[in-house]
């Protein structure tokens, strides 16, 4: 129990101290390396929860494709991100507007109560004794909401071929490939024997 205590407080201290740096780093490589950070310790958090499905999906999804794709952006955009900050101060009041109504919305949600309701009685599919926590999830992804699960899959499909839409680019002497043509090649059409005389060359 103490080592639990010690664990949760050692990667609560590091998941906030990296969450603080993510924003305040002046370099924006060392943002994306801190949210790296904030992300592995907020799986440990998981792992200490007894999620352990979602520990390891955040590590394969967030730091394996999200945060490592945001550090190849920043890296090969080169970005001038003076003249982006340089209009930060303009934009101050309205951003301390925004955090000040996220507060006021915490506080309300932390004073009326909510989350000191038994969360046992208000589980829809609570998990049973004799299977894991990534089986039981499972379960109730293919099961119950299976239709909602392949729904939020094509909805997911069809955004990432709209953006490969919206992004393809159509360039000028580019080469392409075309499947009917080469499968519809024969020895006549691909192959061109010629008379070569000696001394002369091809």
């Amino acid at each position: 129990m103490i080592i639990e205590t010690i664990a949760f407080y050692l990667f609560a201290t590091v998941t906030v101290a990296s969450g603080v740096m993510v924003v305040s780093a002046r370099n924006p490589v060392h943002s994306v390396l801190f949210l790296i950070l904030a992300f592995l310790n907020s799986a440990g958090l998981f792992v200490l929860l007894g999620a352990e499905f979602l520990a390891m999906v955040l590590i394969i999804v967030y730091v394996g494709a999200v945060a490592v794709l945001f550090l190849f952006v920043v890296m090969m955009l080169d970005v001038n991100f003076a003249e982006l900050r340089a209009g930060f101060t303009r934009y101050l009041p309205i951003g301390a507007v925004i955090g000040l109504v996220l507060l006021l919305e915490l506080a309300f949600v932390l004073g009326s109560g909510a989350l000191h309701i038994e969360t046992s009685e208000l589980a829809l599919a609570p998990l049973r004794e004799e299977v894991s926590n990534t089986e039981a999830l499972g379960d109730l992804l293919y099961t119950r909401y299976v239709y909602l699960f392949e729904a939020a899959g094509m909805i997911l499909l069809i955004a990432m071929v709209g953006a490969i839409v919206l992004t393809h680019r159509k360039r000028a002497g580019v080469k392409k490939q075309k499947i009917a043509r080469q499968v519809a090649r024969d020895a006549r059409t691909s192959i061109e024997i010629k008379d070569v005389r000696p001394g002369e060359g091809a």
